[in-house]
């Protein structure tokens, strides 16, 4: 069986440096790392990862704590984690919240019992107790998606005016009547939206109008429902926004069954794009997020909190941008 003295020696390096390579325990330059990896390749030598975790107190693990992990959103955010996380020798704990504060919590002491490193958690609407409780026990945290608390580490988009961007665009196709089917009330993306929703018609200098907007919660089912009562409103609008990708698609069922056309009926713009809506038709206009790269700075700022606990939060806003098809109008 090889050990970290024959990888050491096939790499032409100290053992020292491959314990930092596999450890993660110093910076080590790029090309050796990449030289110790290929050793480690070429002799078969598997770490043994209990008695490491035995010496350090610590699993080589994280836990991701994320709602609607089935959301191809969170599925890319997830992907971006988990390839920042195996590069630097990591493996992941994944966990549904399902945006309940009091199974946030659980999740929460059930990660501290399995000995991770470090939680990346996108918050619920009440996050308290699942951050104090994670606070008490030494455990490092990055917020991602819903930037709630800049006492940690966090990063997720920008919000409000991509949001607003939307409405802009509406705007300039004439549009007066905007609805917006917004997410599930408490959380600060759905906060963040509809600040920009409200931006958007302010400086487009259109009235908002409250009827026009309603919670979709963040599910396909029950956006389909809010929306057909816009749609069955006599003063029914003539653009929907919808606040992210699951919603985006409850509208345009309900626009469907309403017996009407995107967007000649009716035009639909979303929050989120997501692999096939380039193949709706109409292909669908859509503010797409930069996803994998969420994941990744997430990863690494949790792995830059694992090393030095003492140093200081950082929050990333990372941007967005308008995918322009056709399902608002445009040919």
């Amino acid at each position: 069986m090889a050990t970290m003295a024959d990888v050491a020696r096939v790499a032409g390096v100290s053992t020292a440096t491959v314990s930092h390579v596999i450890n993660g325990t110093r910076t080590v330059r790029e090309e050796t790392r990449q030289v110790v990896q290929a050793a480690i390749a070429e002799t078969g030598y598997s770490p043994n990862t209990l008695a490491r975790s035995l010496a350090t107190g610590g699993s080589r693990s994280i836990a991701v704590v994320m709602s609607a992990i089935s959301n191809p959103y969170f599925g890319q955010v997830l992907q971006g984690i988990e390839s920042e996380a195996v590069r630097q020798g990591y493996t992941l704990l994944l966990a549904d919240p399902r945006d309940d504060p009091d199974h946030e919590l659980t999740v929460a002491r059930s990660m501290h019992e399995r000995r991770v490193d470090g939680v990346i958690l996108a918050p619920s609407a009440e996050p308290g107790r699942a951050l104090e409780y994670l606070d008490a026990q030494r455990v490092p945290v990055v917020l991602t998606d819903r930037l709630s608390d800049d006492r940690y580490d966090q990063v997720g988009p920008d919000n409000a005016e991509p949001t607003a961007m939307l409405v802009d665009h509406l705007a300039e196709l004439g549009h007066t009547r905007i609805a917006m089917v917004s997410g599930l009330g408490g959380l600060t993306t759905t906060e963040e939206r509809l600040r920009g929703y409200r931006d958007g018609l302010a400086r487009n200098g259109i009235g908002f109008d409250e009827q026009l907007l309603v919670e979709g919660a963040s599910e396909s089912e029950r956006a389909t429902r809010v929306t057909a009562g816009l749609l069955a409103r006599p003063d029914a609008p003539t653009a929907v926004i919808a606040a992210n990708n699951s919603m985006t698609i409850g509208a345009m069922r309900a626009i469907s069954e309403a017996g009407l056309r995107v967007p000649e009926d009716v035009a639909l713009v979303g929050f989120d794009d997501f692999p096939w809506a380039d193949w709706f038709s109409p292909r669908l206009t859509v503010i797409a997020q930069p996803s994998a790269e969420i994941g990744t700075t997430a990863a690494r700022l949790l792995l830059r909190r694992i090393a030095d606990p003492d140093s200081s939060p950082q929050t990333h806003r990372l941007e967005s941008s308008l995918i322009h098809r056709n399902s608002c109008g445009c040919p």
